[in-house]
């Protein structure tokens, strides 16, 4: 293959089905739907931890969470695992990083395998969200019940934000590509959108009137699914609690037009490239670090495994990558790594040969290998590890498995939208037992959640203990640069 510059643009929060190529009757992204035209769209991507800092670490890593054990959003990737930056840059191509990462902070860019960090937003104080590192008991995160009153057209720190993101972005092709001509330069994008608040530019906003936006499957409270998961997980995580039907809907309404904004700002991406005449040498990766459940169950936010949560959008559009293609074959966001690797011409060390991930490149060209995809959770408001995989005959299944409780099983195939969970269902023993056993040849979920609380416990005690953090709060998301976080 000949080797391009790479770009990966992350987005935070996207829902996968939030996305006009993959068939929302409603929602207008024209830019990311150009790029899949021009591209292939992966239709079973993952996340391999539905929370941000998590996902950023196995994102850079390219390694699962129960390796890298960055568990949740106090626990950060520090630069000690090698990143897909440090290969590139050990081999001479310029690295950048511009907007969101959810890195450790710390003043040695180099660190965290990049030649230069444009805006970068890391955990907040260098400790993330101590709150969330309490798990025997879980507190209530008020703050979450802003989420619904808040939720409309206006400006926030997050819009203000990527539209600088967008703009430093346009200006580094304009005036710094042209510097880096010797190798393919790598570039990592990261904006905010649609990550809540809720609160849409006007005139994205204005794009879908409240009274027909759809509202959420499965919403009603005799309709949604119980399970102890989840049960404890709404009640700690409580979005839901002051929501009413206008709300719902001005929050259904908010978070389409902040994805519009976002494919608007993606759009000036592509747009610079394909006037600079960089379209023949590079390639773009659009994805977000995981979804967002969007109301579906009653549930807002991620930190599920269900596909509004789990599941995210990906697509790769560039030389050599086929056009107008959907490739069925599930994959991750640890699947940047080698991908990266790969496009810009460099080669993997001799230690990545554990890593789980395949280049992009080489699956869209057709490549199925054989391994069993894998995402995780053990942080906020989880009473117990989980890990999700994609198991039988052409990956019909979707598997979760929570430690010491029951499983979750959906049939992907004949019930896409996970509304009816056959995990608690006899007539399945025999597949549940083959899909556990499955997933216990990538990882041992007893081990994983033994060693996640055990370090959570030693977090806790370094910063004080669990009354400490109680008493301090958390905040409701990371602020952006120059902004900061008000604790509650």
């Amino acid at each position: 293959m000949k080797p391009t510059n790479t770009i990966f643009i992350l987005s935070d929060e996207h829902n996968k089905r939030v996305l006009g190529c993959d068939g929302h009757p409603m929602i207008k992204t024209p830019n990311l739907d150009a790029l899949a035209a021009r591209g292939t769209r992966f239709a079973n991507a993952y996340t391999n931890c539905p929370i941000c800092v998590p996902a950023r670490a196995s994102f850079a890593t390219g390694r699962y969470v129960h390796e890298h054990r960055c568990w949740d959003n106090a626990i950060a990737y520090d630069g000690k695992i090698p990143s897909w930056g440090h290969r590139l840059m050990a081999q001479g191509h310029h690295v950048t990083s511009i907007g969101k990462l959810h890195y450790a902070s710390g003043d040695d860019v180099k660190r965290n395998g990049f030649d230069e960090e444009i805006l970068p937003m890391h955990i907040v104080n260098g400790t993330g969200d101590l709150l969330g590192l309490i798990r025997d008991e879980l507190p209530r995160r008020k703050g979450a019940a802003n989420l619904g009153p808040e939720a409309g057209p206006g400006e926030s720190d997050y819009t203000r934000y990527d539209r600088s993101i967008a703009d430093e972005t346009v200006k580094w092709l304009t005036h710094e590509a042209p510097k880096h001509q010797n190798k393919p330069w790598a570039m990592y994008v990261g904006f905010v959108a649609p990550h809540f608040p809720l609160i849409a530019p006007q005139e994205f906003y204005d794009m879908y009137p409240v009274d027909k936006v759809p509202f959420p499957d499965m919403y009603a409270h005799d309709q949604r699914p119980r399970h102890p998961f989840t049960d404890a997980m709404r009640k700690s995580m409580c979005f839901d609690e002051p929501f009413d039907e206008p709300m719902v809907r001005r929050a259904i309404a908010a978070y389409f037009g902040l994805t519009t904004f976002m494919d608007h700002n993606v759009g000036k991406i592509l747009k610079a490239l394909e006037s600079l005449g960089m379209l023949d040498n590079t390639r773009v990766v659009y994805t977000s670090d995981h979804g967002d459940n969007l109301g579906t169950r009653g549930m807002w936010g991620k930190s599920t495994m269900y596909e509004e949560s789990a599941g995210i959008p990906m697509i790769m559009a560039g030389p050599g990558v086929p056009r107008g293609n959907v490739c069925d074959t599930p994959v991750t966001l640890a699947d940047a790594f080698p991908t990266y690797v790969q496009c810009v011409g460099a080669k993997l060390d001799a230690s990545d040969a554990s890593l789980p991930g395949v280049s992009l490149f080489d699956i869209a060209n057709g490549l199925v290998p054989r391994r069993t995809i894998l995402s995780e959770y053990h942080a906020a408001a989880s009473i117990t590890g989980t890990s999700m995989i994609r198991c039988g005959e052409n990956n019909k299944y979707k598997y979760v498995h929570y430690v010491g409780l029951p499983p979750m099983l959906f049939d992907l195939q004949a019930d896409p939208y996970e509304r009816t969970d056959l995990g608690r269902d006899a007539r399945y023993a025999s597949v549940i037992a083959e899909c556990e056993a499955a997933l216990r040849k990538v990882v041992d979920p007893d081990a994983a959640d033994h060693n996640a609380k055990s370090d959570q416990r030693a977090a806790i005690d370094k910063n004080g203990g669990k009354d400490a953090i109680l008493g301090k709060g958390t905040f409701r998301y990371s602020p952006p640069p120059g902004v900061k976080a008000a604790y509650h």
